[in-house]
């Protein structure tokens, strides 16, 4: 495929840190249960999408599921 740039692993890490916490800035405004330890913790053991949203459903009053 030419003209195709595939992103390195650190690239897409990071581009999906810059998503995450984006979306928690904006959840912040909206009482979202995350802080700043939270996402710390996903991205130094390496949580994968699947295991941020169960911890992060988890984490939800009951009233928002």
């Amino acid at each position: 495929m030419q003209g195709v740039e595939r992103k390195s692993d650190k690239e897409r890490a990071a581009a999906k840190r810059r998503r995450r916490l984006e979306a928690m800035n904006l959840q912040a405004i909206e009482g979202n249960p995350l802080d700043a330890d939270d996402v710390a913790m996903f991205g130094r053991e390496g949580w994968s999408d699947e295991q941020c949203r169960t911890y992060i459903l988890s984490r939800t009053p009951a009233i928002a599921k």
